[in-house]
């Protein structure tokens, strides 16, 4: 559970949520403006703190953990995509990719670099800084980064909202190779009925509940549950 204030004036942007996510698939979660998506995702990487319960990566708990140790394990164990970029100013596009290896002392594979910078469409542009960048490129940069050193679970928050519809599918696609050839396990926030048809499941979320399910997933059965959502926030009945 996450609350926000106390008493009459308490919020829950998350309500009793119990969910698992399986390693190794490619899991997206939707729901309506202020369902507590992101909320959600913020607490799985230990970036806002539960008011009840437990976020476990693997055997790790998340609540146990120092500031200093929570630090290390979004370092060396996720990967994040999300809408504000988190770019340093002062790095070029490449320099940025590389950041998170760097800070861990680790080494990236060369051939994969190359293959994510190329999915996204950065050949050209690496070395740039953000400010000379336009929003849909830092926004291929912050995938780019996340995906470089093939981290153990990435979480990514609106990851093609500032890309157009063919760089957004090179990335999706990325995404879902990183899944069925590394095994790699991706939890991604779209409110985009296509985005959502490259994952396995999709979880749905309403009013800071679990709402739904849906294993494989299409577009037009995303977008028929995200029109039901809307007619029961609106009052329509079908």
């Amino acid at each position: 559970m996450r609350a926000y204030g106390a008493g009459a004036t308490e919020v829950r942007a998350l309500d009793d949520v119990t969910v698992g996510f399986t390693p190794g698939r490619f899991t997206a979660v939707m729901g309506p403006s202020g369902s507590g998506k992101s909320t959600l995702l913020h607490c799985l990487a230990g970036l806002d703190t539960l008011t009840g319960g437990q976020v476990l990566l693997g055997d790790t708990d998340l609540g146990t953990l120092s500031d200093k140790q929570l630090t290390r394990l979004r370092r060396d164990r996720i990967g994040f995509v999300f809408q504000a970029f988190n770019l340093l100013p002062t790095l070029t596009a490449g320099e940025n990719i590389t950041l998170p290896a760097s800070l861990a002392g680790t080494r990236l594979d060369p051939a994969w670099v190359d293959r994510v910078v190329d999915a996204v469409g950065l050949r050209d542009r690496l070395g740039h800084r953000p400010a000379e960048l336009s929003g849909g490129q830092q926004q291929r940069v912050a995938v780019a980064r996340a995906l470089a050193t093939r981290p153990e679970l990435i979480l990514a928050d609106e990851p093609t909202g500032n890309l157009d519809s063919r760089s957004g599918a090179e990335v999706l696609a990325l995404l879902r190779e990183s899944v069925d050839t590394l095994g790699q396990t991706v939890l991604m926030v779209t409110h985009d009925p296509v985005a959502a048809g490259y994952a396995d499941t999709v979880v749905f979320l309403a009013d800071g509940r679990i709402a739904d399910r849906m294993d494989a997933p299409t577009p037009d059965a995303v977008l028929d549950r995200m029109k039901a959502f809307d007619a029961v926030k609106t009052g329509v009945r079908s």
